[in-house]
């Protein structure tokens, strides 16, 4: 009986220990991830861009756009596309002209 009620009560702290909380992190970094990529391509679309040297990341959809371009249309350009990508919430635009 003893050993019981310690299991129990891990079991228990586990279920209230955040356990079940952590398993939604891979989701967020996974939709990181896709959105990211989506938005690698939109750039990657663009011929004005194509050709760019354009750093993307993504957390918690808040897109971050580093690297260098030939042109401040094409800083413009590359935020606007990242804008149009679902679940996209906000950019922060880091690129530099060349």
């Amino acid at each position: 009986m003893r050993h019981w009620k310690q299991v129990v009560a891990l079991l228990a702290a586990m279920a209230l220990g955040g356990c079940g909380s952590t398993s939604l992190l891979p989701a967020k970094a996974a939709d990181d991830a896709a959105i990211a990529s989506s938005v690698k391509a939109a750039i990657g679309s663009s011929p004005e861009l194509k050709t760019a040297e354009i750093d993307v990341a993504s957390r918690e959809g808040i897109v971050q756009l580093s690297g260098y371009v030939s042109s401040a249309e094409s800083v413009a350009t590359a935020a606007s596309l990242a804008r149009t990508v679902k679940g996209v919430k906000s950019v922060k635009n880091d690129l530099r002209l060349k």
